[in-house]
Formats: structure tokens, C-alpha cells, sequence
């Protein structure tokens, strides 16, 4: 593929722009193609070069690229409406209402401006409800570029920054679990638990490959912080109205916490975080309570459209029945062909979301296993290799997977995300056909 408007413009860019990106996971070797549209599920870059997208915005673009017309209408009529206000608008009820409606755990909600902003948050609102100053999060969750979550240690001990920039007293007050290990959860809290606000988790461990949960390990998570006066809080910024449709991951998987963040989805496309739960506790920020939050662009009226009219047309039409049935298509054709090619390698993924992670052992005899991609089935012959934490995927070949592997794929017109670690995304614009030359793809890279 000629990319030469891709390398000149990253070439503009390192001039201006740290790295020649605004994201560091961007930052391919030996550069990024520059998309210039999206098109329905493929992007076309600078150089009219057209590729099957399964980055979909790292998330948001449930819909793909071309929005239906009842949400292109409602964003121009928001326009024309003026872009923001300072004050309420309806459409902040609208979507309240919308989600307080389908999501289990949320009874109030208070919208913010992006993932990290609402991870934050919920962490603030957590050490302000219970008056404890520790958090629990997980070894290899992501939770948003703020000095709370950016930390990393062996399990349950104090922890360190994982950034620079980061006082070393920020990280003392978080610890680290690995994911998956309910024995090392409960001797946490035997040991600690009434000095934990709360234990922050992605339901799914979707920055680190979609790593998904072992039976009761949720629920285990749901008893120690109940018992010990803890919040759980479940980031769905990545599974919120992606996994389990409107009832997002924990209707999906019946775990109902404190306190969930959202994002990606709920903006459309735009800019947007949110942060939701039981009304006791979201009544703890400000005005009602003594927790401080605030923005500028808190709610902004374009972003909750988008988002509010994604979601209806989500609930009005076969959006999730159809994005989910590709998902079982992809990941079982995934799984037949790394029977014949690449055996020990593992399909992940649930419903829309999919990954193959390059783990470098698997059985013998692969008769039984999960026919669409791992669910910590103890039965699976797999259910031993299969990834169950940060440790066992960065045991994976990463490097294979992002220099050879990921390459291959863009070179057949295959956008994926950058690395081993992030999931990748199917959008309502995708067909049975993108799907069938996706697998071709596959069998050719691997």
C-alpha cells in the first residue's frame, strides 16, 4: 500500500505534537496511517487507502461511521440550537432517565466529560461516602490517566506510580489485586478491609485483552465489599451498553455494584463520561453533598444527544442481536482456524468485543473447548491456559503480535487495535461478509 500522505504528515506532526500523536497507544511503527472519513465499517486514510475498522474509536462507535439519520438530525438541530449553554438542557434528563431506566445498578447519575474524569470521580465520591482513603483496583486495569489508578505493586501491598509525574503518596493510598484471584481478594479484606473505600474493577478486563471473569469471581467481589462496608464499583467505560446490550455487563453477568463509570458509548462518538449508582451515594456530590465535582462542559448538550439517540435506535432495532451474532461468527471462525494454524493461541471476547491473545502453551486435545472464544469454562481443555490475569497475557508474544502480526493485518486492509492489549470492536455497519473476509485475512497473517 502507498502511504506517502501518512508518512508526510507524520512527519508534520513530530514537529508539533509529542511522539507525532495525540495518545501514545497510536504510536505505531514506523508510523500511523491518518485516516481522512470513516465510511460505514471501514476507515480511508490520506491516501484513499480503505481498511475493515475494528478499532471503532477504541469503543464508541457502536453504529460504525455513518449514523442513521434520527441521530444525524437530532446532532444538527443541536447545533443549531447553539453548542452549550452554562446552564441545564433536556436532553441531560433525557439520557439520565434512559439509563437509570436499563442499567441495574444506577438509580442517579452525574454526567462528566470523558472516562478518566468519571473514574476520578467515582474514586472521590468513594473515599467521601465511606471516609476511608484506601482503593483496590486491578493489575492490569485501566481506569483512565489519573494518579489514583496509575500505579502498579505486588498484590495487596502499597503500590507505586506507574507514570512519572505521579507523588508517590497518591499510589500509597491504592493497592493492586491481581484479577481473577478471589483468594487474594479475601485475605485483603481480613486483613484491611475497613480501611477500604472502595474496590474499583472493569467487569471484564478489557485493556488487557478482554480478559473475562471466572465463575463467582464477581460475586466474590460483591460480598467482601459488602461485608466490609466497601464500595464496588464497576468501570464500564469500555462494556457500558456494549456487553449485555442495555443492561450493560453486570445485568449480563448479575453482579449489581455501588457505583459504575461509563463513557464511549453513552457519547456517541463525542467526548463524555458519567458516573452512576445508588442514589445515596451519587447524592454526595455537590450540591446535595460535601463531594466537590464540576466542568465546564459537564453535560454537554452535543455528546448526550449523540449518545441519547444512539441508544434509542440501539433499543429500537436489532443493533445488539446484530453486532453480537457477528461476534459469535468472528470469534468461532477465529477458534477453527487457530485449531489448524496457531493451536496454542487463545481466542477472547464477549458479545461485540473479540481478541486473539498469542499465549504461548495450549492442550494437547482441544475436543470440547469453548467454540467462540474463552469463557473460563472449568470443563474447557483450555480452562488452564486460557488468561486469567495481567501475569498470563504479558506471558503472551507480544512483540510477534504488534510487529508481525498487527502489520499483516493493515497490509490486507485490516484496522486493529495497536496492540496485544486493547480489544477490538464490531459496529452494527459490519456484515457477514466483512466477517468472512476478516477470517481470510486471519488465515493469512497467521
Amino acid at each position: 500500500m502507498n502511504r506517502e500522505c501518512s508518512r508526510n504528515l507524520y512527519d508534520r506532526a513530530l514537529s508539533v505534537t509529542p511522539g507525532g500523536v495525540n495518545s501514545p497507544v497510536r504510536a505505531v511503527r514506523p508510523y500511523p496511517f491518518f485516516v481522512k472519513r470513516g465510511d460505514g465499517a471501514h476507515v480511508i486514510d490520506a491516501d484513499g487507502n480503505r481498511y475493515l475498522d475494528y478499532v471503532g474509536g477504541y469503543g464508541p462507535l457502536l453504529l460504525g461511521h455513518d449514523l442513521p439519520q434520527s441521530v444525524q438530525s437530532a446532532l444538527q438541530s443541536q447545533l443549531a440550537d447553539g453548542p452549550m449553554y452554562g446552564a441545564p438542557a433536556e436532553v441531560e434528563v433525557e439520557l439520565a432517565e434512559f439509563v437509570t431506566r436499563h442499567v441495574p445498578s444506577v438509580e442517579m447519575i452525574r454526567f462528566v466529560n470523558s472516562g478518566t474524569e468519571a473514574t476520578a470521580s467515582a474514586v472521590r465520591l468513594a473515599r467521601g461516602y465511606t471516609g476511608r482513603d484506601k482503593i483496590v483496583v486491578m493489575q492490569g486495569g485501566y481506569h483512565g490517566a489519573q494518579e489514583s489508578t496509575l500505579v502498579q505493586g505486588a498484590s495487596g501491598r502499597t503500590s507505586e506510580p506507574s507514570s512519572s509525574g505521579i507523588p508517590s503518596a497518591f499510589a500509597e493510598e491504592t493497592i493492586t489485586l491481581p484479577f481473577n484471584d478471589a483468594e487474594a481478594a479475601r485475605e485483603l479484606f481480613e486483613e484491611r478491609g475497613d480501611e477500604i473505600a472502595c474496590m474499583m474493577t472493569e467487569p471484564i478486563l478489557g485493556n488487557y485483552a478482554s480478559v473475562p471473569p471466572v465463575d463467582g469471581y464477581l460475586e466474590t467481589l460483591r460480598e467482601l465489599t459488602e461485608e466490609h462496608g466497601s464500595l464496588l464499583v464497576f468501570d464500564e467505560v469500555m462494556t457500558g451498553f456494549r456487553i449485555g446490550g442495555l443492561q450493560c455487563a453486570q445485568g449480563k453477568f448479575g453482579v449489581t455494584p455501588d457505583v459504575t463509570t461509563f463513557a464511549k458509548i453513552i457519547g456517541g462518538g463525542f467526548p463524555v463520561g458519567a458516573v452512576g449508582g445508588r442514589a445515596d451515594i451519587i447524592e454526595q456530590f455537590a450540591p446535595t453533598g460535601n463531594v466537590f465535582q464540576a466542568g465546564t462542559y459537564s453535560g454537554h448538550p452535543l455528546s448526550l444527544t449523540a449518545g441519547l439517540e444512539m441508544l434509542r435506535f440501539a433499543a429500537k432495532n436489532d443493533v445488539y442481536d446484530h453486532v453480537n451474532g457477528l461476534g459469535e461468527k468472528l470469534r468461532s471462525g477465529l477458534t477453527d482456524i487457530l485449531a489448524d494454524r496457531a493451536p496454542e493461541y487463545t481466542v477472547v471476547g464477549q458479545d461485540s468485543m473479540f481478541k486473539v491473545i498469542f499465549t504461548r502453551d495450549g492442550p494437547r486435545d482441544l475436543k470440547g473447548q469453548c467454540e467462540a472464544g474463552c469463557q473460563q469454562n472449568p470443563d474447557c481443555p483450555r480452562f488452564d491456559y486460557c488468561p486469567k490475569d495481567k501475569t498470563d497475557v504479558d506471558r503472551a508474544e507480544t512483540e510477534r503480535w504488534e510487529r508481525l502480526f498487527w502489520p499483516a493485518m493493515v497490509e490486507q486492509g485490516v484496522f486493529l487495535t495497536a496492540n496485544q492489549f486493547e480489544s477490538q470492536f464490531i459496529s452494527y455497519a459490519h456484515t457477514e461478509e466483512d466477517i468472512e473476509e476478516t477470517l481470510e485475512a486471519y488465515k493469512e497473517a497467521l
